[in-house]
């Protein structure tokens, strides 16, 4: 079976900026797939070429073996980075709006209960919180009963809780076999829903792979945390490196127990120690010297 989208030598330049520099990567069915980097990157870009938005300046985009065609917008959904809807309208009316758009859609219904939208049903567009937004945004986003969701940073300037409701609803349509790309900055969000990511900077593939396996493929340490005023000149030398920080240090340990018999034996206070597993945005500085956040 082919990859359901396959991206080949991928390129946007804009005068004198090349936003998107000759990048491939194929999507396989039924995931979760991921495009991660600083803002900036070319993430955005990247998917609004992929959608039929922006025109690549060369480049090749296949669907299902096939160069995407004018049919791919009727089995694409889209939720983008920021979209305006009808703010007089209420939310049934914007649903029943955008369900007469298609000739082929998901039962209303079935989208109302997918989405968790029966109490917002009445609520005017205006009066809908930033969580209760995106929530009708990405139902919108499947009305056409889409075979390929993109979702362009979903939940930026979410509190915690509306983030978490999002990635419930992401889950529920991958567990009905639905393909979702998904760019994010979050690197919780990236390694809790991506099956396969991509990771992005400067318009450049830097790295690729599941979560977890890209994050074995670079580290063969530990992170080793105290703060900064248990860590003083007395607790000797280390042999692995150390990163200092405002508040805190964290030492790259490749043996725990060593390092914490280290400790130990120079007198360190134990209170503040704990031991973290490298994450995403470790592996995004080692590779770039730059926070994702920046």
């Amino acid at each position: 079976m082919p990859p359901v989208l396959e991206v080949r030598n991928l390129r946007k330049e804009f005068k004198d900026l090349v936003a998107v520099n000759g990048i491939s990567f194929k999507i396989e069915q039924g995931i979760c797939f991921g495009l991660l980097g600083p803002n900036g990157a070319g993430k955005t870009t990247t998917i609004e070429m992929i959608e039929g938005i922006t025109e690549p300046t060369s480049g090749e985009i296949i669907y299902r073996g096939k160069p995407r065609d004018k049919n791919f917008k009727l089995q694409a959904g889209i939720q983008f980075q920021s979209t305006s809807v009808m703010e007089r309208l209420s939310s049934a009316e914007i649903l029943e709006l955008f369900h007469s758009l298609y000739p082929k859609t998901i039962p209303m219904q079935e989208l109302i209960k997918l989405c968790d939208l029966e109490p917002l049903l009445a609520m005017r567009a205006d009066k809908l919180s930033g969580g209760q937004k995106q929530r009708l945004m990405f139902a919108l986003s499947l009305v056409n009963d889409p075979e390929i969701v993109f979702l362009d940073e979903p939940t930026t300037g979410l509190d915690p809780q509306s983030r978490r409701n999002l990635w419930k609803l992401v889950e529920r349509i991958k567990g009905q076999g639905k393909n979702v790309v998904l760019t994010t900055h979050y690197m919780d969000e990236a390694e809790i829903l991506c099956d396969y990511l991509v990771i992005i900077d400067q318009g450049k593939i830097i790295a690729e792979g599941p979560p977890k396996e890209l994050i074995r493929q670079h580290f063969d340490y530990f992170y080793v945390c105290i703060d900064k005023h248990d860590f003083h000149p007395a607790s000797g030398d280390f042999e692995e490196p150390i990163i200092e920080g405002s508040e805190q240090v964290e030492i790259q340990s490749r043996s725990v127990e060593a390092t914490l018999q280290h400790l130990i034996k120079n007198g360190v206070q134990l209170n503040s120690l704990r031991v973290r597993n490298p994450t995403l945005e470790d592996l995004f500085l080692k590779l770039t010297g730059h926070s994702l956040r920046e």
